[in-house]
């Protein structure tokens, strides 16, 4: 952890602990958080900040590769700010910022786009998805998007990376890239390692595909309990259980699946279900009413957060000023090696 005060005093003879490896993740400012952020992202962010010195980061400058609209940005990122906060960030445990309140990352993206092939890019499975989805729009940024995400990392030397599985040939590029780096201009950073979530994919209300607001398939966590049992009751459970009296298939409920996160009977929830002593509405009931509990202390804390926007901007400035040092001494390293200074 980094931090802007002086360290308490200690005697001499104390012995000094190892220092905590440094963990970098971004996050697109998507406005406020859905279940599947906090279940596949945030849940692991709070516990990795009590054992790393954790940095994270609203990737402002990647969602503008397909969000164009400046008001909707500021609000989206400012939204996911308090997201963050209000499900247990500690701007005294971790580093939260915005990505353009740091411009060495673009500085830093440009020269390392200098020692990446563009076939390594062509190839990446994110740009050939988000040309199909806005096939109108396929800007530069798409292409590029990786070495910049490459640059995130790299420029605090971030030794490790929390990523999910589905996401470990992203984190691979990003090692290809300062392996590229090194070999060009001698040994300058680290080869991040991924730490993966134990998360599952989290699956949208339709009980199909990723949870994702451009689908919207979304449980909104931080909504009010009537929002969030609207979104609850109308998901997709077990599709060949079409009478109440059939038995279920758990193993294949979305609903009863994520149970496993709301309370310690949920094999007995599971077991309701496969022996039709329970049916699918009162299943949806009940979790309905477990997530609207367990998310009320950070719907409260987030609303106190957006009614005081100042105090929400503080922390994020204060986040990149205590970065600033960092950034800048890799950008000085960098420059020297590249011959630039």
């Amino acid at each position: 952890m980094m931090t802007d005060v002086e360290p308490a005093s200690i005697t001499a003879t104390a012995p000094a602990g190892p220092p905590r490896r440094r963990i970098f993740s971004g996050i697109q400012p998507s406005g406020i958080v859905h279940l599947g952020n906090d279940l596949g992202a945030i849940r692991n962010y709070v516990a990795l900040q009590e054992e790393f010195e954790a940095i994270y980061c609203i990737v402002d400058y990647h969602a503008l590769t397909s969000l164009h609209d400046s008001d909707a940005l500021r609000r989206q990122t400012r939204e996911m700010a308090a997201s963050l906060l209000a499900l247990g960030l500690d701007p005294d445990r971790c580093t939260l910022f915005v990505q353009s309140h740091r411009p060495e990352h673009a500085e830093l993206a440009w020269l390392l786009c200098t020692v990446t092939p563009v076939s390594w890019l062509e190839r990446t499975p994110t740009y050939k998805e988000k040309k199909a989805q806005q096939p109108d729009d396929v800007n530069h940024g798409l292409l590029t998007y990786p070495v910049l995400q490459a640059a995130d990392i790299v420029i605090y030397k971030a030794t490790t990376v929390p990523v999910g599985k589905d996401q470990a040939a992203h984190l691979e590029l990003t090692r290809e890239i300062v392996r590229a780096f090194n070999n060009r201009y001698g040994e300058t950073f680290p080869e991040p390692q991924a730490v993966y979530t134990e998360t599952p994919t989290v699956l949208g209300t339709d009980g199909v595909r990723k949870m994702s607001k451009s689908l919207g398939n979304t449980i909104e966590i931080l909504a009010e309990p009537e929002v969030i049992r609207k979104q609850v009751m109308s998901m997709v459970t077990d599709t060949q259980r079409i009478l109440r009296t059939d038995p279920g298939r758990p193993e294949v409920c979305n609903v009863c699946q994520l149970h496993r996160w709301f309370g310690p009977d949920w094999e007995e929830i599971q077991d309701g279900e496969r022996t039709a002593r329970t049916g699918c509405v009162d299943t949806k009931k009940l979790l309905a009413e477990r997530i609207s509990r367990h998310y009320a202390p950070a719907r409260e804390r987030y609303l106190e957060l957006m009614a005081n926007p100042a105090e929400i901007d503080g922390i994020l400035e204060a986040g990149a000023d205590r970065l600033r040092p960092k950034a800048e001494a890799t950008m000085a390293e960098v420059r020297e090696r590249m011959g630039l200074r």
